[in-house]
């Protein structure tokens, strides 16, 4: 099956990849819906919350924080490397992803051919005047002192530069996202359930708008009947398997 891949990405002229946690679990990230992933363990925090009240957005940086020394500091595996090569040699025009973990750019992507729909998690910015702010510094203070850090700039709230449950989707991340997926001629999913909409929406845009839909993913999606082709295989193995092309990549 990995062969027709192969021969898809080969002829294609202008390919999107669309990444979820599938893709970084093999970089020791776990998945979030899998049986003892992070939402099995901890109950997420609305946007609303966060907002309304100090001790919820103290408890937000102590989970984020407790979450980074549980975790080794993860680096992109050859998953990311096989998606980052398709990238530099003109075969994927754009990287969709709803992970919030950086390995795509860490992978040597350029941040303009990466949009990333749910945010960053490795950096923070101010709710209020947009400023970034760097977590080392955050962390630094806040374990001297567990308050909800505030913007320097402009005394607004700062929070991880993640999309949480209730807040509004990037704008212009999602006009960029579905401008690359309506020039798309192969839409190809890797590692996402496809669940989370609006997301999840831009395989069945790609779809219906005449691009073929690739869905490689460990278990099955709802989607599997709309692809025409589907791989319920390893994701890293399935990636390097498919190097070298034979459009000049090799």
């Amino acid at each position: 099956m990995s062969d027709t891949l192969r021969q898809w990405l080969g002829e294609s002229e202008n390919a999107v990849i669309f990444t979820g946690a599938g893709i970084s679990t093999d970089s020791g990230i776990p998945d979030f819906r899998s049986p003892g992933g992070l939402w099995t363990r901890f109950k997420p925090i609305m946007f609303d919350d966060f907002v309304a009240s100090e001790a919820t957005r103290i408890e937000s940086w102590k989970r984020k924080f407790a979450m980074e020394k549980e975790l080794a500091t993860p680096a992109p595996n050859k998953g990311h490397e096989v998606v980052a090569e398709l990238v530099a040699a003109g075969k994927v025009a754009c990287v969709i992803t709803q992970n919030i973990d950086n390995l795509h750019q860490d992978s040597g992507i350029p941040d303009d051919q990466i949009v990333e729909l749910h945010g960053n998690g490795s950096y923070a910015v101010c709710l209020a005047c947009g400023l970034r702010h760097e977590l080392a510094a955050i962390r630094a203070a806040f374990e001297k002192a567990p308050h909800a850090p505030v913007c320097a700039d402009c005394g607004g709230m700062v929070k991880s530069a993640t999309i949480s449950f209730g807040q509004a989707m990037p704008e212009a991340e999602m006009r960029r996202a579905e401008a690359a997926t309506r020039a798309c001629d192969l839409f190809l999913a890797i590692g996402s359930s496809l669940q989370v909409f609006p997301a999840a929406g831009f395989p069945l845009m790609a779809r219906e708008n005449g691009a073929k839909l690739v869905i490689l993913n460990r278990e099955p999606t709802e989607m599997d009947g709309l692809a025409q082709l589907v791989l319920h295989d390893g994701i890293t193995e399935t990636l390097t398997a498919l190097m070298p092309l034979n459009t000049g990549i090799d």
